[in-house]
């Protein structure tokens, strides 16, 4: 390292070789701990954990009596609290390796054994870690942990390379690699020139800088970084391997106490880098004292944990609540990190003394850890504004390039919008030109409204804004380049003058505006002035090292990805051209200039009416605007599936690729690519190792209950004597010699099965081209890791049998029969088989004996095929729990599956050595302990169970069950102790136990294998990603692979490890030093870093809604990241992929962990990855299994989870980096691949476009409707005899485009199914799939998928509140209640729907085409779609029922507390805007409330207060038009009269009736509340009944006014709607204070009583308070009461239609109605009560249904036609 004094030789290692030792004979923890003696601690261990902990056994002092000693140097500004220590550790010596395991036969570590020319022995290690140890105060349990996992590391790497390049890789991977995280950090800090001409040599030099560094004299080379960087080599080549392993070690030990630390790695390099400079001094090296343990923890770690906890909760009452800061006020992890990218971070850092760390010589600066002020070290380096600017700086080269392109389309088409006012026919040519270009100061604009966001989200600190003045200046010019010529041409231009100056400004001006946006659109805005990726400039080598370090695609690759995007632009370009654009010119032709003549308004007179057709033309310009931007994805569906299914064919994966006999040449490709026969001898046929393995995997689907031995008979290999001498010999099975590619005929599978289909995919993807695999004792180890917190881990026998709920009809024991009939059976015959082989023995069957079934008949099976057992005996149901366990989503079967990966290297082992059968000589015994040792040696598993210290009973029992099924399972947990101190903190630790680790006997847990104190809580996040974190210091091996608690893995899979383990390309390393020379291709290429794999949706057969989960999950875990890992455009990964372990946890881990904006952690980790270098691939020809989630509610909960994580994505600096520095072709990659950022905005623009067009259509309907259309003939010639008409029809045939566009943007979303089907399973299973789908109502789905997708981003973006949403994934069988489905959806999507309909309504009443059906059914769906897939929804009883609820659900919640009730629903809506007060007053309702902050003004201005008031204008504005036409010859009053009077009256209503029963609850109420309880709830319910007669009686007024035209009634109303929905939003977003918690308010309002309401200080304000939210409450109330009976109405209808409910059910469930779930069952009390309950709602339901009839057509008929009030003040409106 340069500048540093050079390493020594290995001996001696330093002082503590002349210390004396000690045996290792102290307890591994103190008695204070409650773990009792130490006797035989871990006797009963038979993993190479073991032999970690007896190496350390005992090591270490008792922490209890030095929990506030820190290191012991003394200098002179140090604090007591590090001056010397009088405790510590004694004398000590090294203990001899004893044999390992019960047999006492094998190194734990075999690749690093004595006899392979290892560089330092397993004792001279240890003595590293001890010594580092006692150095620093590590935790002894901590150094065992990293020094087992530094030894599996070694021993996985030397089995594939001798140890001496193990070492020397694993150190370049580390420390001082090419790639190594450490390195490229030195450098970008420039800590070498630091190091090099830091105090000691240039006292003068008191602070870093970025640049002009360095003393007089020193030449430019010395400084500059290739010279740097060589003298780094070289100081790294002559290293010895001894400091190379201490440097690792003490890595490692930093590390694994990190904590929360892990996530900022450049933090965790300084830390290392401090602790590796402190070591080297004298001071450490003559030290004799130990450090005592948990210095380092204390001292180091917990005071940077503290701050990062403290960022985001504080005190209360004495527990931890959550701060009210979003994410700009919070100093999170990448805040934190950043500090350490750049010398003036470093700078910065203080210390409590005022003085800066770096004033202290680099090889002190450690032991001032405990003094830094860290509170004053850190500020925000971006800031995460929740403002929709983010999409604009993020993504500003898609607005650059879609609004300048159609700017330079529609410009050039709408001529007669900038012809001059003299010229009634066509505007000059040189201002054709200049208005054309225009589109370049267009994106100019764009360019410097992005620039000046940048400037609020980035410091202006540091020299990062320098390229922004730059940036903003050059714009300017540009500007007045691209627009000042139009200034010119427009003011001074002469058409008399024939001057050609104007016309050659003209093209001189779209010269330069094609260049600028070309430039723009091309070129990313960080690589602009300043090129901050890919400059020279040490400047910005820290932003290219952390944020642009992409990884270089191969010049065919990128050949490949640009052609993509030429392909997906020129057919855009040229579609959006001549189908959208040209089409528009004629529409633009004929109503610019358009003038309404013959309307007048009392108060506007003509100057709003007569500019109706203005305002018309400018919505169908955003109209056109909005199509524009879909089409272009639309374009990369078609494309990127094209490119998608042509890589399948190129890599052999799709079912038309042309290979031949894959079944019969299977066996030939499991010997060639799955077993490693490079190295075994000759004389073993392949056809015997090729049957064990071809068995194995048969077997294990028949113990899995896929196939019957019928079928297992026939797919085995036999051995036959052969009938002429005599010899045996192996038959294949028929199956490889009959079979073609395609199906089975049911010959050897059950047709239709899961093992048809697993055979299936493993036959096709061994056709594909596979790594070659290592010998399995050469492969390296992995770990895989699984964060659980409250997943099922296996079903009670009480779950698979009874009905949990009311409302569910079948048990899920009942719906697995269903679901898995052929496996049932299967199930069946194996337990009768096992009952007659218990009679057999003589005992009593707890199945029933064979004798009883002869006896009873077929009667004795009933219990089999009922439950699968006869006696209730837990060993027997357990078998039952067991099969259902492996059919839904519980981690039992995760844990099963992954832990094919054990059996699958024994089978390869065995298999492959065939010699180690023989050296056992038929002892089973003996040869299955030596595969389970290989089997531990290569394969980790473990499980992160969170909660495991917090389990109930029945928790805790079932992962007892899996430590006991599966031993070598892992679990790591938090383990908790009371505080030392009273009033302190809890004392965290992550702890590991296994299947071998004893119990204690106190208290009858397992004894930890390791045990590591926490600073504290490390639940910080959203939790996955912190469960993550703290469980990663326990993985073991290279690599890691992350798997969901519902996954599943099958052993076929599993034997393909080795070969997905080869795509991160380490098998065939070089054996040069990689320190030998810079460049060296075998280490110069990036290494992988996430290897990406197929997952299978095992829920897909469960109806509808799971194949649509399924779905969704196919092509995005398929199509999209086949074609996306391609192209480098993959930054997702699924939760299958496996990780490049030493690349990931050098760099933060695996997952991203702040609150809120890490919601989707996971993805995170993608984006970090590539960002720094990772690459990342994918692998098609392996497959795991993944549960999805199977209800509406639930997928629909998936999806707002994964849109309100986009949100925070959108606001994150990963998406301020990627989208301000990819190039073009892979920005637009990452952009629209799926679910890129593309994705979510193509389904906010739907929906948005759905609804400009619906303002659109209103506005043209209001034109249709007032004004007389000309009329053309067929051939489109004019028919005379129509004067004054207005020439629309060119507007009507732009309508239809725009539909067609529409519906073809929405359809596109079923193109990438029938395409992956098509590919997998053919052309027929296709078109049934596709067919399937429209049946049951899919495309009602997308609708509702497509708003909730759009919903949550946009409230996420406007209001926050990100959290992880627990899906749940339980079978949807249970009937959910109107009342909740409609509190649940009305605000996502049935208030949208509803209001859309209204639209249509007045739309189809103007100007009816065909094409409005389309709409009719989209906007029916939004409403609809939460009780379409609703089980059951249809069932007569249940619908009234449901009524019953609904109306109680309306009416309660007033006179007491209930959870349930429309007033909490009404409450918590609007929280979200005005948050709750933080005090607690201790009422029960306060519980069921979550913490929410105020939404910050500045957030809701535009979607809460601007956007609905410009709404409610432009409604009133259409309505006002279509009443200033005189009536009778008479001008008419002004309709913004009327629309006021109706809009604001029942307002006034609900105020007056609030004031009278105010006033009579205030008398009467505190009277009767002893003795009618009921009074409050009376007073409400009047008021309510009052306020929606008020409003019915509004709503009857504005018909009778508007009797003439019944389509002006629904004009008003929709003009009302919106301007009640903008007084609504207004007044909450502005003048509405927080809520309190409980609903005291609601309830002392209604009961008179404010008194004794625990309100305080409030009491007084609170009435009015209270009074204005309540008539805004009425108002709702009355509102979603018609609503909904409006709703009721419309699902009433199918009803009517006989066997709907079995109709539907086999939508919902693909079940034929003969294997339908039963009705559900009822005793004769609760059926009567039902009967009654149905007799009365139902009558109640029929009045209601006759009495809105009534106030529908009665008005319709009686007011047009009969009724004429003398009303004066009716004639005033």
């Amino acid at each position: 390292m340069s500048g540093r004094p050079p390493p020594g030789p290995p001996q001696p290692r330093g002082p503590y070789d002349q210390q004396p030792r000690n045996p290792f004979n102290q307890q591994p923890y103190s008695s204070s701990q409650g773990h009792g003696q130490p006797g035989g601690y871990y006797e009963n261990e038979s993993d190479v954990g073991d032999y970690a902990a007896s190496r350390f056994h005992g090591y270490g002092t008792d922490t209890e009596s030095t929990e506030n000693d820190v290191y012991g140097n003394s200098y002179p500004s140090s604090e007591p609290l590090l001056q010397g220590s009088s405790g510590g550790y004694s004398d000590y010596s090294t203990a001899h390796y004893g044999e390992y395991g019960p047999s006492g036969s094998r190194e734990p570590y075999p690749g690093w054994t004595a006899d392979r020319q290892i560089p330092l022995s397993k004792e001279e290690i240890e003595d590293i870690f001890l010594d580092l140890t006692q150095k620093f105060g590590f935790q002894r349990d901590s150094m065992r942990n990293q020094w087992d996992l530094l030894m599996q590391l070694l021993d996985s790497r030397a089995s594939r390379m001798s140890p001496n390049q193990a070492l020397l890789t694993l150190h370049a991977d580390y420390i001082g690699g090419q790639h190594a995280n450490y390195r490229k950090w030195y450098f970008a800090a420039q800590l070498d020139l630091d190091d090099a001409i830091g105090q000691s040599n240039n006292p003068d030099l008191n602070r870093l800088k970025s640049f002009k560094r360095g003393p007089a004299g020193k030449t430019p080379n010395e400084k500059s970084l290739d010279s740097a960087l060589n003298r780094w080599r070289a100081a790294m080549n002559q290293m010895s391997q001894y400091d190379r392993m201490r440097q690792i070690a003490l890595y490692l030990l930093c590390w694994g106490e990190a904590a929360q630390v892990r996530f900022v790695p450049e933090c965790l390099c300084f830390i290392f880098k401090c602790a590796d400079d402190y070591y080297r001094s004298p001071e450490c090296q003559n030290r004799m004292d130990p450090v005592p343990e948990g210095v380092y923890l204390r001292a180091v770690i917990k005071p940077l944990y503290t701050l990062l906890r403290d960022q985001g909760y504080e005190v209360v009452d004495g527990k931890f609540v959550r701060r009210e800061k979003d994410h700009e006020d919070i100093i999170g992890y990448d805040d934190v990190n950043q500090l350490f990218w750049y010398p003036e971070g470093i700078a910065r850092i203080p210390l409590k003394d005022k003085r800066h760390l770096v004033d202290i010589p680099p090889s002190q600066r450690f032991m001032y850890f405990d003094k830094i002020d860290w509170s004053r070290a850190f500020f925000k380096t971006y800031k995460e504004k929740r403002t929709f600017l983010q999409l604009l700086v993020h993504f500003n080269r898609i607005w650059v390039i879609h609004v300048s392109i159609f700017w330079f389309y529609t410009a050039y088409n709408s001529p007669r919008v900038y012809r001059r006012a003299d010229n009634n026919d066509e505007p000059t040519v040189a201002m054709q030109w200049s208005a054309t270009a225009l589109g370049g100061a267009v994106a100019t604009l764009i360019m410097i409204a992005t620039t000046l966001a940048e400037f609020s989200f980035i410091p202006t600190t540091w020299n990062n804004t320098s390229h922004l003045v730059r940036r903003l200046i050059f714009l300017l010019v540009t500007l007045a380049l691209t627009a000042g010529p139009t200034v010119y041409i427009a003011l001074y231009e002469n058409p008399k003058q024939e001057s050609k100056l104007p016309v050659i400004l003209g093209i001189v001006q779209f010269s330069i505006s094609v260049v600028a946006t070309a430039l723009f659109s091309i070129v990313p805005s960080g690589r602009m002035f300043g090129n901050r990726v890919a400059g020279k400039s040490r400047k910005y080598l820290a932003s290219q090292t952390f944020t642009a370090s992409y990884p270089v695609l191969d010049r065919k690759t990128r050949t490949a990805s640009i052609m993509l995007w030429v392909l997906i632009f020129g057919c855009k370009f040229f579609e959006s051209y001549f189908f959208l654009i040209l089409p528009f010119r004629d529409s633009i032709r004929v109503m610019v200039g358009m003038e309404i003549q013959g309307c007048s308004d009392k108060l506007f007179s003509t100057y709003l009416c007569s500019k109706q057709a203005a305002f018309t033309l400018t919505i169908m310009y955003v109209m056109d605007l909005i199509l524009f931007f879909l089409d272009t994805f639309l374009w990369y569906v078609i494309w990127n599936s094209v490119y998608s299914i042509g890589r399948s064919f190129a890599l052999g994966l799709s079912l038309w690729t042309p290979w031949k006999d894959i079944y019969t040449r299977l066996p030939k490709r499991i010997y060639a690519k799955l077993l490693a026969t490079g190295d075994m001898e000759v004389k073993y046929k392949p056809k015997i190792l090729v049957s064990q393995i071809w068995n194995a995997i048969i077997i294990s689907m028949y113990r899995e209950h896929l196939l019957s031995i019928d079928y297992v008979t026939k797919l085995l290999y036999h051995q036959v004597e052969n009938p002429t001498d005599g010899r045996r010999s192996l038959r294949a099975p028929p199956f490889f010699t009959s079979q073609g590619d395609k199906g089975f005929a049911g010959e050897f599978f059950p047709p239709g099965s899961e093992a048809e289909r697993r055979i299936s995919f493993f036959a096709q993807s061994l056709a594909t081209s596979l790594p070659e695999p290592l010998p399995v004792d050469a492969m390296p180890t992995f770990t895989v890791l699984t964060p659980h917190y409250s997943e099922r881990i296996l079903l009670s026998l009480r779950e698979i049998i009874r009905v949990e709920y009311q409302n569910t009809r079948v048990t899920v024991l009942e719906y697995l029969k269903h679901l898995h009939p052929i496996e049932w059976d299967s199930f069946v015959k194996d337990t009768k088989i096992l009952a007659e082989e218990s009679s057999g023995f003589g005992g009593a069957s707890p199945f029933g004996t064979a004798g009883e079934a002869e006896k009873e008949g077929r009667a004795s099976d009933i219990p089999f095929y009922a439950i699968g057992f006869k006696s209730a005996a837990p060993e027997y149901t357990l078998r039952t729990r067991i099969w259902a366990s492996l059919r839904t989503q519980t981690l039992y079967r995760t844990v099963s599956g992954m832990m094919n990966y054990s059996k699958a290297i024994k089978l390869l082992y065995r298999v492959e050595n065939p010699e180690i059968v023989q050296l056992f000589g038929g002892n089973t015994e003996k040869l299955e302990r030596e595969l389970e040792r290989m089997a531990r040696r290569k394969f980790k598993f473990c499980v992160s169970m969170q909660r495991y210290s917090r389990f109930s009973r029945e928790e805790r029992e079932n992962a007892e069950f899996l430590l006991r099924a599966y031993p070598d399972l892992q679990i790591a947990y938090l383990d908790e102790e009371p505080p030392r101190k009273e009033g302190g903190e809890p004392r965290l630790f992550s702890a590991l136990i296994d299947g071998h680790c004893e119990f204690i006997p106190e208290t009858g847990r397992r004894r930890p294998k390791f045990r590591i104190e926490l600073p504290g809580n490390p639940i910080l996040g959203d939790g996955k990603s912190d469960n993550q974190n703290h469980a990663i210091i326990f993985y073991r091996g290279e690599y890691v692979q992350l798997i969901d608690a519902n996954q599943d893995s099958y052993l076929e899979e599993c034997l393909k490890i080795r070969n997905i383990l080869g795509e991160f390309e380490e098998f065939n390393t070089s054996g040069q030093s990689p320190y030998a020379q810079w460049g060296h291709k075998e280490f110069a290429k990036e290494p992988v870093a996430i290897v990406g794999a197929r997952e299978y949706i095992f829920s897909e057969n469960i109806g509808i809604l799971g194949d649509i989960a399924a779905e969704k999950e196919q092509t995005f875990g398929t199509l999209f990241a086949r074609s996306g890992a391609w192209l480098g455009g993959k930054l997702h990964y699924g939760h299958s992929d496996f990780f490049n372990a030493l690349f990931m946890c050098t760099r933060g881990g695996v997952s991203k962990a702040q609150k809120g904006l890490h919601l989707n952690g996971d993805i995170f980790a993608g984006m970090t990855a590539f960002a720094r270098g990772g690459r990342l691939k994918h692998s098609e020809y392996v497959q795991f299994g993944k549960g999805r989630d199977l209800g509406l509610g639930t997928i629909l909960n998936f999806q707002t989870k994964l849109g309100m994580g986009m949100g925070e994505q959108m606001l994150s600096r990963e998406y301020y980096y990627l989208g301000s520095q990819l190039p073009i072709d892979r920005f637009m990659t990452f952009y629209y691949g799926h679910p890129g950022p593309g994705f979510h905005m193509n389904n906010i623009l739907i929906v948005l476009s759905v609804q400009v067009f619906m303002v659109a259509l209103l506005f043209l309907g209001t034109l249709n409707k007032q004004l007389t259309i000309c009329q053309y003939s067929s051939p489109g010639q004019f028919i005379g005899g129509q004067p004054g008409c207005y020439n629309l029809v060119p507007v009507f045939d732009w309508i239809r485009r725009c539909i067609v566009s529409i519906f073809l943007v929405f359809f596109i979303a079923f193109v990438p199914l029938f395409l992956q089907e098509l590919m997998d399973h053919g052309t027929g299973s296709a078109l049934i799939r596709l067919g399937k789908h429209f049946l049951s109502l899919s495309p009602v789905f997308e609708v509702i998928s497509t708003q909730i997708y759009s919903s949550s981003i946009l409230t996420n973006l406007t209001f926050g509140g990100a959290r992880y949403i627990a899906t749940g994934r339980s079978f949807a069988t249970t009937r959910l209640s109107f009342a909740i489905l409609y509190s649940r959806f009305s605000g996502p999507s049935i208030y949208l729907g509803m209001r859309t309909l209204i639209l249509l309504l007045y739309i189809t009443m103007t100007i009816w085409m065909p094409h409005l059906i389309y709409f009719w059914f989209s906007a029916l769906s939004l409403c609809i779609a939460p009780f379409v897939f609703n089980p059951h929804q249809f069932t007569f009883v249940d619908f009234i029922i449901d009524y019953r609820e609904f109306l109680r659900w309306m009416f309660r919640g007033n006179a007491r507390t209930h959870r349930n009730a429309w007033i909490g629903y009404c409450r918590l809506s609007r929280t979200a805007i005005t948050g709750f007060k933080r005090k607690r007053l201790g009422y029960p309702s306060e519980i069921l409330l979550p913490d929410l902050p105020r939404t910050k003004f500045k957030n809701v201005l535009v979607t809460e207060i601007i956007i609905p008031i410009c709404l409610a204008i432009i409604f009133t504005i259409a309505y006002m038009f279509a009443g200033s036409f005189p009536v009778n010859g008479k001008v008419p009053p002004s309709p913004l009269i009327r629309i006021g009077v109706v809009a604001i009256g029942p307002l006034v209503w609900n105020a007056a009736v609030l004031l009278v029963l105010f006033f009579v609850s205030v008398c009467l109420g505190p009277v009767l509340d002893g003795c009618y309880t009921k009074f409050p709830a009376v007073i409400a319910s009047i008021a309510h009944v009052l306020a929606l007669v008020g409003m019915v009686g509004f709503f009857e007024f504005l018909w009778y006014l508007e009797r003439r035209d019944a389509s002006h009634a629904v004009l008003g109303v929709i003009a009302i709607v919106a301007i009640q929905r903008a007084v609504n939003k207004v007044f909450i977003s502005v003048f509405l204070t927080r809520e309190f918690k409980h609903d005291e308010t609601n309830r002392a309002w209604w009961s008179g009583r404010w008194y004794g309401r625990g309100l305080g200080q409030h009491a007084l304000s609170q009435p009015a308070r209270e009074f204005g939210i309540k008539i805004l409450e009425l108002s709702l109330w009355s509102g979603d009461f018609i609503l909904a009976h409006v709703l009721l109405f419309i699902l009433a209808i199918p009803l009517v239609i006989p066997f709907v409910d079995s109709a539907h059910s086999t939508m919902l469930f693909w079940l034929r109605p003969s294997k339908q779930i039963r009705p559900s069952l009822y005793s004769s009390k609760q059926r009567r009560q039902r009967r009654n309950i149905v007799i009365k709602y139902g009558f109640i339901f029929l009045v209601m249904f006759g009495i809105f009839g009534a106030l529908v057509a009665i008005p319709a008929v009686t007011f047009r036609e009969t009724l004429d009030l003398n009303c004066p003040f009716c004639d005033l409106l």
